[in-house]
């Protein structure tokens, strides 16, 4: 992803973080990471709560390999290690939201099958897919999570609607947090087409 779909994608990311922002219960509890995938493996930010969470620029190379086994490799690692669980003498986070967003498919793909049961048994709250433009493969997406989205196409106002939609899922999931019940997904933008 390069040109204009990743300015269109740091835009859209800037408005989300914002619209979180806004939000006084996400402010007090949320925590952001981000971790990007293609050639490199990269966490960008670190688990970082909202209120001093700053989004830096992503950039990413013209071509190349998608390393998505490899990201999730990390992602698990990095769960294991930060989300503290709670047990008789400690209160733990809540179940962490993971968003995977990806314009191609695993070039690492023994790996990505090899850390997809690790992944789902992590417990997340939700695991949610974007596949973007048509070199995402929603059907190995599909192994990951039932819960796989995708966007025709990468422009501005998809991908703005995209992560406004994201917002509302990760304010509904902070909201749910505690009470025992599954997290439902809100119904995504007609921008988005919900993979069966």
């Amino acid at each position: 992803m390069y040109g204009e779909p990743i300015q269109a994608l740091n835009n859209a990311l800037s408005s989300m973080v914002n619209t979180l922002r806004s939000d006084a219960h996400a402010l007090d509890s949320l925590w952001i990471s981000i971790v990007t995938f293609d050639r490199e493996v990269n966490e960008l930010v670190p688990l970082t709560e909202l209120a001093s969470f700053q989004l830096p620029e992503i950039v990413c190379p013209q071509s190349g390999p998608t390393h998505t086994g490899k990201a999730l490799e990390m992602l698990y690692q990095k769960v294991k290690n930060e989300v503290i669980k709670g047990d008789a003498t400690q209160k733990g986070d809540w179940k962490p939201l993971l968003f995977l967003f990806t314009d191609g498919k695993p070039n690492d793909l023994q790996l990505y099958r090899e850390m997809v049961p690790k992944i789902q048994s992590l417990n997340f709250g939700a695991i949610v897919c974007c596949a973007a433009g048509n070199l995402a493969d929603d059907s190995l997406l599909k192994e990951l999570t039932s819960d796989v989205l995708h966007l025709d196409t990468a422009d501005s106002a998809t991908l703005k609607q995209f992560f406004k939609w994201v917002s509302e899922t990760i304010e509904q999931g902070n909201k749910s947090q505690g009470t025992g019940e599954s997290m439902a997904l809100p119904p995504p933008p007609k921008e988005i087409t919900i993979v069966i």
